[in-house]
């Protein structure tokens, strides 16, 4: 099952000719997920070539301009086909208000169900079909949320000589197995699951951390995660400024992922102060820390592999 990260946009506070404003799209197979969205966020959906139609949520980290105004935009694209599912769109409190409040001043039509959900509390925010999203809290200068999206354990890696040594004819029987079923063999014993499968295995993780305070919990809640795109606003000789402002510089997101052991870190939401070549100092700087880190680039694709 694919699952990949598409970087619509990376910059933060205003959008550049190359540069639009921070949007995350994450499809795993066929579903679409967007984490914010900035400004020109629909010029990079268009580029790539994506099926928006196929969105089934947006999370929505808070509610500052550069987060949110490429969204009703989305709205009312998604009035421009035949829709039958509802649209989640997920996000700390106010979110209601400013959805409800763009849709009334600029009249827009709507023919499918929208469902906001305004998170109160950090946990479990959205379900689907093998995997869970989780929220929790970041500090800013208005109630901010990351996100992970975070598949649940996989079953063991099948073993054929196994099932034929307990006489399970190959076929269908093999595939029930491997969904979990017992099943019986050709002589009338079970044979169970754990008979021919390895150990349970790890499923993906995403994470979506931006804007924010550098603080130690937030390792904690994106721990192991194999892509976290985080937030990496402004370089070593402003961290200063980045704390008035409650951001965070590059250096300062490569030690949350040096701590959460992440297995890729791709540095989001510049300051419009760095050029193209600026932003190789922003890269310097958190690389050493953790080496494993890029720089998001607008409509950059990341794929998001198995560890096995």
């Amino acid at each position: 099952m694919n699952l990949e990260a598409f970087i619509l946009g990376c910059g933060g506070m205003m959008p550049l000719p190359n540069r639009f404003l921070t949007s995350v799209l994450l499809r795993r197979e066929g579903e679409l997920f967007l984490f914010d969205g900035g400004e020109g966020t629909q010029v990079s959906l268009r580029r790539l070539n994506l099926r928006w139609k196929k969105i089934s949520a947006i999370f929505v980290s808070h509610t500052h301009a550069d987060h949110v105004t490429g969204i009703p935009g989305i709205l009312m694209l998604s009035s421009q086909v035949d829709r039958d599912d509802p649209l989640y769109i997920i996000g700390p409190p106010r979110l209601a208000e400013y959805i409800e409040t763009s849709r009334r001043v600029l009249d827009m039509y709507i023919n499918y169900e929208i469902v906001v959900k305004e998170i109160t509390e950090p946990g479990i925010v959205y379900r689907g079909d093998g995997f869970h999203v989780r929220a929790f809290p970041l500090r800013h200068t208005k109630p901010c949320v990351g996100y992970t999206l975070e598949e649940e354990m996989r079953p063991g890696e099948f073993h054929p000589e196994k099932a034929e040594a307990l006489k399970v004819p190959r076929g269908p029987l093999w595939a029930k197995l491997q969904g979990g079923e017992i099943v019986q063999s050709a002589d009338g014993q079970d044979v169970r699951p754990e008979d021919v499968l390895g150990p349970p295995r790890l499923g993906r993780k995403f994470s979506f951390v931006t804007d924010t305070l550098a603080f130690p919990e937030i390792a904690g809640d994106v721990v192991e995660s194999d892509l976290l795109v985080c937030e990496g606003m402004f370089e070593r000789a402003l961290e200063e400024s980045a704390r008035e402002k409650k951001h965070m510089t590059a250096e300062q997101a490569a030690r949350i992922a040096l701590a959460a052991r992440v297995k890729k870190l791709a540095l989001i939401h510049y300051s419009p102060r760095y050029t193209e070549f600026d932003l190789k100092q922003l890269l310097k700087e958190s690389q050493a820390i953790f080496p494993e880190t890029v720089l998001s680039r607008d409509r950059a694709v990341f794929p998001i592999e198995y560890v096995d």
